[in-house]
């Protein structure tokens, strides 16, 4: 399966593609789309870039499926607003791909590759370049990219096998009472 990771950003969003093939991973590519070259003004251009960056990044890596970042609130809601904006192109432009998007939490992401939540930027590079086996350190838009990539191959295997286990048998228990289920 080959996973495509999307760290969204205004001004870089990073990317990163593997191969999962059960517990192996082998990196295939990462970087960055940059707007800033783009003026800062000029917001829908900067969208524009996300996006075209992301389908392009699709097209070329042919991905089985991606995983996104999900953005929580920061102190400074236009920043939050922005940041938004520039999440759903990225999103706009995997969805354009046909793609099932999964989306995690960044505690999510850094629990699945370093063990804990409140991991550094440093300490993420680190795992995902020993875990990927790569010779140098990715950046840091491209490490966290990964670093989804990473926390969606595991979470993906646990559930496929949850899945497998046994199938829901309808609940042959349930009372009704007002037409609900109890």
């Amino acid at each position: 399966m080959r996973i495509l990771g999307i760290d969204p950003g205004l001004q870089r969003t990073g990317f990163g593609v593997i191969e999962a093939q059960g517990a192996r991973l082998a990196y295939v590519a990462s970087g960055t789309i940059s707007t800033l070259d783009a003026p800062r003004g000029q917001l829908p251009l900067r969208l524009k870039i996300i996006f075209e960056g992301v389908c392009e990044v699709v097209e070329r890596y042919a991905p089985d499926c991606a995983a996104a970042e999900i953005v929580f609130v920061n102190v400074n809601p236009q920043s939050t607003l922005l940041l938004g904006q520039a999440r759903g192109a990225a999103l706009a432009g995997l969805v354009r791909g046909d793609l099932p998007v999964a989306e995690y939490t960044a505690l999510q992401m850094k629990k699945a590759v370093v063990g804990h939540g409140l991991a550094n930027k440093a300490q993420v590079q680190e795992m995902v370049r020993r875990l990927l086996k790569l010779p140098g350190l990715p950046g840091k838009d491209a490490a966290d990219a990964l670093g989804l990539c990473i926390a969606h191959a595991h979470a993906s295997t646990v559930l496929a096998a949850l899945a497998g286990a046994t199938p829901l048998a309808p609940r042959a228990h349930a009372q009704y009472r007002k037409s609900r289920v109890y």
